[in-house]
């Protein structure tokens, strides 16, 4: 699946306003970011974990982290498969892989992850926006990131693995990187079960990110938790392979789905729906650009019928990484961001050209399509205030 196995998106709901932000906006960027390591080498979120620590946060995932007290219970009724991939199995991930994620957990990393502060811009259904907890006004929380070093490794070593099993199994591919094995092959099943290790990872690193979060913003106001009311509406992930039941054919199937570049989007009343959210569906998160707006929607019918229970994940980019950053020589990255109403808080200048609004789709219409294909039903849209960036 890639290999930022499990690359995700949390989408947390606070008590605060928009006007108690915006005085603090710079503060508050100073200290997430000071308080959230970020970068491609970015460690020490957290402390170093030992060997035996990594093994079980690879089989429990953000339950290890609510465990060692990175949150709630509560938090994992609202994480896709409950912030856990059955089927994991640490004896496959390699010494290399889990040394990379031992001081990794509680990190950002780069490129087009990132942490924003957001502000409900616009809610169009208020019914929907009221069972998530969203109104207009209100200050939210949008983290995007995976399974850092520890995923990649993995993700590397085993495309070497389905290289020679395309030759092994007489596989035609009409590109090297569509690299696979049938799915009952040995190397199929050790793959799966190693890739479940990375994305248990991914979902255990969104969880401590979410409680250093909550620590910058309850340092930055001077508050209490109650008042700051910072709690997860969802998490749900972009870049995975799973088993689930589709109807194919007209019967019902196991089938393997492999989302990549898209994410889930259950219908109301699919039973993997967290209950509180069974009437209206699933969440579905759709990020924009770090100067225009992102979208919250929920699952609709169609998307069983048409992508298996899927949407799309975000704008999608029209400029390359290399074309951006040459469209910024001799611009002020800084200022055109702040003619946005955005401060931004990066390791380095590189990652902010590369992910310069111009570089992406206007979200808006891409949303737009979904809603009307019949994938997904938009519900609010919101705005960013502060970005934080590898």
């Amino acid at each position: 699946v890639g290999y930022d196995i499990n690359c995700g998106v949390r989408l947390l709901r606070t008590h605060l306003r928009e006007e108690e932000v915006l005085g603090k906006r710079e503060q508050l960027a100073r200290r997430l970011f000071r308080d959230v390591p970020t970068g491609v080498a970015a460690r020490g979120g957290i402390r170093k974990l030992s060997e035996r620590e990594m093994e079980r946060l690879a089989l429990r995932g953000a339950r290890w982290a609510v465990e060692e007290g990175y949150g709630r219970e509560e938090d994992l009724e609202f994480i896709e498969e409950g912030g856990c991939l059955g089927g994991a199995d640490p004896s496959l991930v390699s010494s290399y892989a889990v040394k990379r994620g031992m001081q990794q957990v509680g990190t950002l990393g780069s490129g087009n992850h990132f942490l924003e502060v957001d502000v409900v811009e616009e809610v169009y259904d208020t019914s929907i926006g009221g069972v998530l907890g969203l109104e207009k006004g209100q200050i939210v929380v949008i983290i995007h990131c995976g399974s850092r070093g520890y995923g990649h490794q993995i993700a590397s070593e085993y495309i070497e693995v389905m290289e020679r099993a395309v030759k092994k199994y007489g596989i035609s591919l009409p590109d090297k990187q569509l690299a696979c094995a049938p799915l009952s092959s040995p190397e199929a099943k050790d793959y799966l079960a190693a890739m479940a290790c990375a994305a248990n990872f991914a979902w255990a690193n969104r969880q401590v990110i979410m409680y250093l979060a909550k620590k910058s913003f309850l340092h930055t106001f001077q508050i209490r938790g109650s008042e700051l009311g910072m709690e997860i509406i969802y998490d749900v992930c972009h870049n995975i392979a799973k088993f689930e039941v589709h109807k194919v054919d007209g019967k019902e199937r196991r089938v393997c789905v492999h989302r990549k570049g898209a994410t889930r989007a259950f219908p109301p009343g699919h039973p993997q729906t967290p209950r509180k959210y069974r009437e209206i569906g699933q969440p579905v998160l759709i990020p924009g650009d770090m100067g225009r707006y992102s979208y919250v929607l929920v699952g609709a019918p169609g998307a069983m019928e048409a992508s298996f229970g899927s949407s799309c994940h975000g704008a999608g980019r029209i400029l390359s990484r290399v074309k951006s950053r040459k469209k910024c020589q001799n611009m002020d990255m800084f200022q055109v961001l702040e003619g946005y109403g955005v401060t931004v808080k990066a390791t380095g200048k590189r990652t902010i050209a590369e992910e310069m609004p111009h570089a992406y789709k206007d979200v808006a219409e891409v949303v737009d399509v979904v809603e009307r294909a019949g994938l997904s039903k938009i519900v609010a849209r919101v705005k960013p205030l502060v970005v934080i960036k590898g």
